[in-house]
């Protein structure tokens, strides 16, 4: 019997075990539509926007480990779905967008609604297709889920005429796949691994370095066991928090920009540096020759294009982060010597004496809300359980540093694009992936406007989800810049004519709240976390001049922090 490519498509996507798809209807795609109509084993999340489809599905992926799928329809919707796809890209963030497209007949005759999908989207995916023939179908989409989800993960867009989608064939699910030209590798060099297990046990100041690979390879339990075994001190970059528990006593935070105090003296004063799972980021190094100066490095990614990209390291391996791991454990069980346990109980000393300037610590003698202290007050009531998305900004800043991740997945922020309206759709995301769990999302003032529209798919939905507004009535990091490096001539960074956020909340059918006292946070979070069953919208009006320390300035070394 053969099928349309619609119900080619959606039949593949039952048999692939995806559960929602998270789009937004257009002509192009309504043959798709059609079909998903006739069936309700792949559920369809219609939001408001299609970029908030793209973030939605990207915080499913973060926080189950499986591809987020969305549809679009072609042109405006493909076109709106690009700063998804490069915040999932710059990421690692697993996720296979499905854009509708002109008929093939159409396409290159400026049809209506046509962009050239593939063209536009070609730099910020691991890789993109166009199906121009309905029995490419199915196998194009295995292959679609296969690239996106393997090796270092990535999104990945399959362009579809709508023709093509109108077309008969017969269709068999493709169980297996084989592609000459992409085999990632797996499995770390033997002879790599023995020497980087050499190094660290004869090191005398050793650090690791974790990023967001240990979070993506589930590598969380394998890395905790090996820093364990060790004894050597963990620092986490913003996309690896949770990788380490941050309540652990090895933990000394997250580094870079605004790291801890003892993380970047860490690495600064290092002899061993190894990074797992990790790209060297530029507001992880700061400046480059400034980074980890007495260092040797070990760098383990899947990535090898990752490998001396920005930081030359002295021994790769390239490989599985968590099959890496678990062989580094092996060869620590085959080693006939320990770890130099007098040269690690001095380099634990230093680190304490770092760790007792407590950089963190802010004012509460004032009658401002401390942001800080919002966060501080949510990881309490929450017992550091609950899932935290944020937009980006100071406020994303203040949770990474004060809300304790001891869980891999449960910290769902933008890190390598930075997209100021992440944070309410990547809730929504998260809370269709995990129902009976507490979702919240900490944003500004700015960043919610950008999709904002999103609380009505919340409303459609019924989702709980919990949104915590930082609103100090400016664009916070922008007006912190332009105090430190501009002389404080603040352009274009006050955020006038603001809206009641407690009537907009209640205008989308949800609840609000405005906190302005210190006194009354704790008790508005509580009242907000025990309706279990609506969304709360809570606007803190906290202190404008707040600004987020430390902060090592651009140019400079970690060493180079600005503290309070």
């Amino acid at each position: 019997m053969e099928l349309t490519g619609a119900d080619i498509l959606v039949r593949f996507l039952q048999d692939e075990g995806v559960d929602y798809l998270f789009g937004y209807p257009g002509g192009a795609v309504l043959h798709i539509y059609d079909a998903l109509y006739k069936q309700e084993q792949v559920k369809h999340i219609l939001v408001r926007h299609e970029q908030a489809a793209t973030h939605a599905a990207d915080a499913y992926a973060r926080s189950t480990g499986k591809p987020g799928v969305v549809l679009v329809t072609s042109g405006p919707g493909a076109t709106n779905a690009v700063t998804g796809i490069a915040t999932a890209y710059m990421d690692s963030i697993p996720m296979v967008v499905i854009t509708g497209q002109v008929p093939t007949s159409l396409i290159g005759n400026d049809a209506f609604q046509e962009v050239d999908s593939v063209g536009i989207t070609r730099p910020c995916v691991k890789h993109n297709f166009l199906v121009k023939d309905v029995k490419d179908l199915a196998i194009t989409m295995k292959k679609a889920f296969y690239i996106a989800s393997t090796g270092r993960p990535g999104p990945v867009v399959v362009d579809i005429p709508k023709d093509v989608t109108a077309d008969r064939a017969h269709y068999v699910y493709p169980k297996t796949l084989s592609m000459r030209s992409y085999n990632p590798v797996l499995k770390g060099h033997s002879g790599q691994i023995k020497k980087a297990v050499g190094m660290m046990l004869g090191a005398k100041r050793p650090l690791f370095y974790t990023g967001g690979g240990v979070v993506q390879g589930d590598a969380a339990k394998a890395l905790t066991t090996l820093a364990h075994r060790l004894g050597f001190p963990v620092t986490n970059t913003s996309m690896g928090l949770g990788g380490f528990p941050a309540t652990d006593k090895q933990c000394v935070g997250m580094l870079g920009m605004h790291g801890t105090y003892e993380a970047n003296m860490s690495v600064s004063h290092c002899d061993l540096l190894i990074a797992i799972g990790a790209r060297f980021d530029d507001r992880v190094t700061g400046k480059i020759e400034k980074f980890a100066p007495s260092a040797r490095i070990i760098h383990v990614d899947i990535d090898p294009a990752s490998i001396s990209k920005n930081v030359k390291v002295d021994v790769p391996v390239v490989g599985d982060v968590n099959a890496v791991l678990k062989a580094m454990l092996a060869e620590l069980d085959l080693a006939e010597r320990k770890p130099d346990g007098e040269a690690l109980a001095r380099w634990w000393q230093q680190i304490e004496e770092w760790r007792a300037k407590d950089c963190l610590k802010y004012d509460m003698t004032t009658d401002r809300i401390k942001p800080q202290y919002v966060i501080d007050t949510l990881y309490k009531i929450t017992k550091g359980d609950a899932f935290i998305t944020s937009d980006v900004g100071q406020h994303q800043m203040w949770a990474a540093q004060f809300y304790k991740f001891d869980k891999p997945r449960r910290w769902i922020n933008s890190g390598g694009l930075g997209t100021m309206g992440f944070g309410l759709p990547a809730a929504m995301g998260v809370q269709f992936a995990h129902p009976k769990a507490q979702v919240a999302c900490i944003t500004g003032e700015g960043s919610i406007q950008m999709n904002i529209q999103e609380l009505s798919t919340c409303l459609q939905y019924n989702l709980p989800l919990k949104i915590i507004c930082l609103n100090n009535g400016y664009l916070g990091m922008v007006r912190q810049w332009q105090e430190f490096f501009y002389e404080e001539r603040y352009s274009s960074s006050y955020m006038e004519s603001l809206p009641d956020f407690v009537k907009l909340a209640e205008a989308y059918g949800h609840v609000g709240m405005q906190i302005t006292k210190p006194g009354d946070v704790e008790g508005a979070l509580k009242e907000a976390f025990k309706m279990k069953d609506r969304l709360v919208f809570m606007d803190f009006l906290t202190d404008p001049k707040e600004n987020v320390y430390p902060m090592v300035p651009a140019g400079a070394g970690l060493d180079e922090m600005i503290l309070i």
